[in-house]
C-alpha cells in the first residue's frame, strides 16, 4: 500500500504538471485576446476554456479517477472560488502598477496553492466509514 505521503506527493506533483499546462493555456488565451477586449473578459475566457482541459487531466492524470458530474460540480465550485481570488488578485497586481501582460505570473503563484488544496479536497475518495 502507498503510503499518504507518498500519495500526496505524487498527486502534488501530478497536479503541478496539469496545472502548468492549464496555465499555459490560460494564459496564451488571455495575452492574445487582452490585446484585442477588456482584461477581465479575456481572464475569463482563458480561464473558462484552461478549466475544462484541467478537469480531465486532473481526474484521469493526478488522481486516476474518471470525471463524473459530481466531481465536475465540486471542481467548479472549488474553481469559482479560485476565480473570485484570481480576478481580486489580478486587478490589485494591475493597480500596484504590474503591466497587464505579467500580471497574472504573481496571481498563478498565490492562488494554484490553494487551488490545490480545494481540488484534492474533491477529488479525494471517501474511505469506509468516512461521513458524507
Amino acid at each position: 500500500m502507498v503510503s499518504e505521503r507518498k500519495q500526496l506527493g505524487g498527486q502534488a506533483l501530478r497536479f503541478a504538471l496539469v496545472g502548468v499546462i492549464a496555465t499555459l493555456l490560460h494564459y496564451g488565451i488571455y495575452y492574445f485576446l487582452q490585446r484585442v477586449i477588456n482584461v477581465n473578459i479575456a481572464y475569463t475566457i482563458g480561464y473558462v476554456l484552461s478549466f475544462l482541459v484541467n478537469f480531465y487531466l486532473t481526474a484521469y492524470f493526478t488522481f486516476h479517477s474518471a470525471p463524473s458530474w459530481k466531481k465536475l460540480t465540486g471542481m467548479g465550485g472549488a474553481h469559482a472560488v479560485n476565480y473570485l481570488l484570481h480576478l481580486v488578485l489580478l486587478n490589485l497586481f494591475l493597480w500596484l502598477g504590474v503591466r497587464e501582460e505579467w500580471a497574472p505570473f504573481p496571481v498563478f503563484a498565490i492562488a494554484v496553492p490553494v487551488n490545490f488544496l480545494l481540488v484534492r479536497w474533491v477529488f479525494k475518495e471517501k474511505k469506509k466509514g468516512d461521513m458524507l
